[in-house]
């Protein structure tokens, strides 16, 4: 380190070039150093710096790409792209949050990483050090009464409990995400009320048989959860998304790009330096419509595959062109050529096309499988499903949300299957498809209105043989 002690201004200088000719920019045999050497040395400590981590990434490649995942934590899309590589390039998987496994930054584990909980919103850095320090001192976690007991509640409150719920960091604790958000209100009340009891020296019941310590509390006092169906898979990654910044079990898009044809599709990371007309099939995130000076109307999508994220731009010409516009959500094939303007690249939309109205592999959807008999009522509600919607997600969505809905109630009572036919080039190989018991109702007709209702193709019939279980 240099430090200037003073200055004395000499004017104008005349500035010359004293290099050695024939040894320019190269240290010389003596060991003495060319003199213009200086315009080379920022060079020299790029590629140094180069070096080093090109053989950690070969050498340590899990340690390095923990570390690196660490320094970025707060870009989803760093992160997002790092996680593609250590699960497709470098064949290391990426461990979703676990409460019991998780360390404050990402943590290498022989050849998988730990997500970091510090990448999870809505969960402070004190919260997290406060989790850690009482899991190295108590041992892990047994169970939700157990984390709630001996936290400080003030320190981890219910919004980053409930964070920690939602991205999936307490499923070894319980894995019904909807159960263990519906139950946490009493349980934090039960664990208050028991800081307090030990506050002023009474115990219970249970302390008393459990020797008076906590380590051998059973909580048999904690108030017992209800009983409750679980979010939707769809319902669970919209969650992570959210706290994360992206999908960690799944991505939304993974079923659907297995099942569709598009031939020279790309994914957006391979966007970057391509020329021609380019496809991609992407998840549309967010919209932002637009009105120019002359009126027209264009569009500012944010789009979305399982490689990363980017703008994309609707020209009001194309914007006239498209007869009906997608929403949020929806998942598209988009035609289109890359603009780069300084560092910011976007893709300029020339056709979009919704991808459930794609050529599909000639194969039914994987959970078409168990026999199942129908039996106690003789009739049953036939809905009658077109191809393309067993593939549409929002669409199967709708259908579970509705159904869920009628067969909500007493299921013992419920007696009236629902049976799905699809129609299309795959009628031929089944009858139908009888829908999970859970899905049995009490009022066909009931039923069969919400359906029709939601533009679904329904009647009651006279029930017949399935050869196929649950779609669902």
């Amino acid at each position: 380190m240099v430090k200037i002690i003073s200055r004395k201004s000499l004017g104008t200088q005349p500035v010359y070039d004293i290099g050695v000719e024939q040894y320019h920019n190269f240290i010389l045999s003596n060991g003495l150093v060319a003199s213009n050497c200086f315009n080379k040395s920022h060079s020299m400590a790029y590629a140094y710096v180069t070096y080093e981590t090109a053989y950690l990434k070969a050498n340590y490649p899990v340690e390095y790409m923990a570390a690196l995942l660490s320094a970025n934590s707060g870009d989803t899309d760093k992160i997002q792209k790092y996680i593609e590589s250590c699960q497709k390039s470098l064949e290391i998987e990426v461990i979703p949050p676990d409460i019991n496994l998780s360390g404050m930054d990402f943590t290498p584990s022989d050849n998988s990483i730990i997500f970091g909980l510090s990448a999870i919103k809505n969960v402070g850095e004190g919260a997290i050090e406060h989790l850690l320090a009482e899991r190295r001192e108590g041992g892990e976690f047994k169970s939700y009464p157990d984390l709630c007991d001996r936290i400080n509640l003030q320190v981890v409150n219910s919004r980053a409990l409930e964070a920690l719920i939602k991205c999936g960091a307490l499923d070894k604790l319980n894995p019904n995400r909807r159960q263990a958000i519906d139950h946490l209100d009493k349980l934090i009340s039960w664990a208050q009320s028991k800081a307090k009891d030990r506050a002023v020296g009474q115990q219970s019941i249970f302390d008393l048989l459990g020797g008076g310590t906590n380590t051998i509390n059973t909580h048999e006092d904690a108030p017992k959860p209800a009983k409750l169906e679980d979010f939707t898979v769809q319902e669970k990654l919209q969650f992570e998304k959210e706290l994360l910044g992206f999908y960690v079990s799944e991505h939304p898009l993974k079923s659907i790009l297995e099942s569709i044809i598009v031939e020279e599709r790309v994914t957006l990371s391979e966007l970057t330096g391509k020329k021609s007309k380019v496809k991609v099939v992407v998840v549309i995130t967010s919209i932002k419509l637009h009105t120019t000076k002359k009126g027209d109307r264009m569009a500012f999508l944010q789009i979305e595959d399982l490689t990363g994220q980017m703008e994309a731009i609707v020209f009001p010409q194309t914007y006239q062109e498209i007869k009906t516009f997608p929403g949020e959500n929806d998942v598209v094939l988009i035609t289109g050529k890359i603009d780069k303007q300084e560092d910011k690249t976007q893709l300029i939309i020339d056709e979009l096309q919704f991808a459930n109205t794609l050529p599909r592999h000639e194969k039914l959807p994987t959970p078409l499988l168990e026999d199942l008999e129908i039996e106690e009522s003789e009739f049953m509600v036939l809905l009658h499903l077109k191809i393309e919607e067993i593939y549409d997600l929002t669409r199967l969505q709708k259908l579970h949300a509705l159904l869920k809905e009628q067969s909500s109630g007493n299921q013992q009572q419920a007696n009236i299957p629902i049976v799905a036919t699809v129609k299309g080039e795959f009628q031929h190989n089944y009858k139908g498809v009888c829908l999970g018991r859970d899905f049995w109702i009490q009022n066909a007709e009931a039923t069969l209105n919400s359906l029709k209702s939601a533009g679904f193709d329904a009647e009651i019939k006279p029930k017949i043989e399935p050869t196929l279980s649950s779609i669902f």
